[in-house]
């Protein structure tokens, strides 16, 4: 079977900052992952090496078999044109700390825009299918506000639901709680737990440990740009065996 991910030494430098040192990991079509680590480890870097959003320096990305931001020629690896790099972005959907809604629009059309202009879907199509994921994240009385009308919790939903109307095969998650109030959490952890449940393949950078407790199938700890210890979410949080993960999992727990 190919992999949903399979990142191998990559290496990320901004400048003189070396940001990802080697990185190795494998992530499996329904496998959900989350990364934790302190601020500053490279998880977020990771993330959006994964989607193209920044142009690593060494190593490789494959997404589904497909390799990111390169492509062969011969034998040689040339930096892939913005054609295919939109292609190759067309199955993964990512949700940033920021909700980034155009706040122009409604709730409706912020949905239903990427569909329509980038994978040509009708728009009657692409309407229903934004009400049928607003529904499913509990919002379907929303479709018409603006989202300046939401709270945050309720932006961070919509975000999630127009990521979706893509129809992803890997949905990438940075900190997707992080900006919201205490008591707005859990409505959007819900929504995650209800895609794992459904074996949506997911990527999530979280600080929520208890939610990486319930959720996750594999629990990736970095720091300093490496990845320090991976495995069974119960075997890394309840009895990691690197004295690093269990100084920041004493923290933060």
């Amino acid at each position: 079977m190919t992999a949903a991910v399979d990142v191998r030494g990559v290496h990320k430098l901004y400048g003189p900052l070396h940001v990802l040192h080697g990185v190795d990991l494998v992530v499996e079509p329904g496998e959900v992952v989350c990364l934790i680590g302190p601020s500053g480890s490279g998880k977020s870097t990771l993330l959006r090496c994964i989607n193209n959003l920044e142009k690593i320096q060494a190593g490789i990305i494959h997404v589904n078999g497909e390799l990111v931001g390169y492509r062969w020629v011969g034998h040689d690896l040339v930096e892939a044109t913005p054609r295919q790099t939109r292609m190759a972005r067309r199955n993964i959907g990512m949700v940033f700390q920021q909700f980034n809604l155009f706040g122009h629009l409604t709730v409706l059309q912020n949905i239903i825009e990427a569909p329509i202009h980038v994978l040509g879907t009708p728009r009657a199509k692409a309407v229903e299918r934004a009400k049928t994921l607003l529904a499913r994240v509990g919002l379907a009385d929303k479709h018409a506000d603006y989202p300046a009308q939401l709270s945050g919790g309720q932006q961070q939903r919509v975000a999630i639901a127009r990521a979706l109307c893509m129809q992803p095969k890997l949905m990438l998650f940075d900190e997707p709680t992080s900006a919201l109030d205490p008591e707005l959490v859990g409505e959007v952890l819900d929504v995650l737990r209800d895609l794992a449940r459904n074996e949506m393949t997911m990527v999530i950078v979280t600080h929520e440990i208890g939610f990486a407790r319930q959720v996750a199938d594999t629990v990736v700890f970095m720091d300093q740009g490496r990845i320090v210890e991976h495995g069974p979410a119960a075997q890394v949080l309840d009895s990691p065996r690197h004295e690093r993960t269990r100084r920041f999992l004493e923290r933060v727990s």
